[in-house]
């Protein structure tokens, strides 16, 4: 995530805002520039970077989803690019369930930005009607849900944002890490392997030689999962326990790692924290692209970790990259590096 700035002020500002919080303007975050624009009156603006106000305007899900998107202004109210790939979400006179749905659609944009920033397709359902991506965002208070993907809908529980309840699931699961952004992450995973990989012969054939066959019977590997556990000896061969599971949850689970270590690389470069070739502005071309990523993350997120045990948090990153984890994930790079 790259760092924000208001146009008008200058003022450090978050991915967030849709107020200076120093010279109190209107802001608004443009998708295709990338950045917080000032949304000016009228049809000329002394601020530089401002909106023509008779174009634009903020999403519809501006108090719904706390959203600070802008899009085109027109006789009807519209949803951004994240917000319209929300198919169903909670009844808004149920209070409890909109706030974890605005919380939920906060990391939402903050995926669909990294994908963007990664040149990935989003592809809707309004292009394809059978496959396209789609996000059913409920309450398992009010009804059973379960977080998963099938056919590009990718469902989340609501209930995942509250602390408690994660926490709980956290510990139950025996999981490090467990948060919205990470469930966005992982379950995009699935929907990228339909429209990426399923449909070639090449990628196919390296993913079996990776992974193993994606067509291995899911509901019995669930079912084997949950009453044996992971194999012995899986930290070498797995970025978690679950990615043990079966094949696609594995390539669901280092298909997130490694949304999570791009992001966090362009954060900590845009602070001056890590390389400035860690930006996702400036692509590492070539074969040793991936090494290079991989030889700025190791050092950055044993740092981070340190950082957060001075502070008595748990670990940032409490994973380990095995050799054969990384050339997983060398795959995926492979696959989302031919994107650009």
């Amino acid at each position: 995530m790259r760092d924000f700035n208001c146009p008008n002020c200058g003022q450090r500002l978050a991915f967030e805002n849709s107020v200076c919080l120093n010279c109190g303007s209107a802001l608004g975050f443009s998708l295709s520039d990338r950045a917080l624009l000032v949304i000016a009156p009228g049809e000329e603006s002394e601020h530089a970077g401002a909106v023509d106000a008779s174009e634009y305007r903020l999403c519809a899900n501006l108090h719904a989803a706390k959203c600070n998107w802008l899009v085109k202004k027109g006789p009807v109210a519209q949803l951004c690019a994240s917000c319209a790939l929300t198919r169903t979400r909670p009844n808004d006179n149920d209070p409890k369930a909109m706030a974890a749905f605005a919380n939920a659609e906060r990391a939402k944009r903050r995926m669909i930005f990294e994908l963007t920033e990664l040149n990935l397709p989003i592809v809707g359902r309004d292009e394809d009607p059978d496959f396209g991506l789609a996000f059913d965002l409920l309450s398992s208070e009010t009804e059973k849900v379960f977080t998963g993907h099938a056919n590009g809908v990718v469902t989340l529980d609501l209930a995942e944002g509250d602390d408690v309840h994660r926490e709980q699931l956290r510990i139950a699961m025996a999981e490090p890490y467990r948060t919205l952004l990470g469930h966005f992450r992982h379950e995009i995973g699935h929907y990228y392997f339909y429209r990426l990989i399923s449909s070639s012969a090449e990628y196919s054939a390296t993913f079996r030689q990776l992974f193993g066959d994606p067509d291995l019977d899911y509901q019995e590997a669930l079912d084997r999962h949950y009453s044996e556990g992971a194999p012995p000896g899986w930290p070498k061969d797995y970025v978690s326990s679950y990615a043990t599971m079966h094949p696609a949850e594995d390539w669901a689970e280092t298909f997130a790692h490694y949304l999570h270590i791009r992001d966090t690389l362009d954060t900590s470069a845009s602070f001056g924290f890590a390389p400035a070739g860690a930006t996702f502005d400036r692509r590492v071309l070539g074969p040793s692209g991936f090494d290079t990523i991989i030889e700025m993350w190791l050092p950055l997120s044993w740092a981070l970790n340190m950082v957060n045990r001075s502070m008595g948090r748990d670990d940032l990153y409490p994973f380990v990259l095995p050799a054969a984890v990384l050339e997983k994930m060398r795959f995926i790079h492979t696959v989302i590096d031919a994107l650009s």
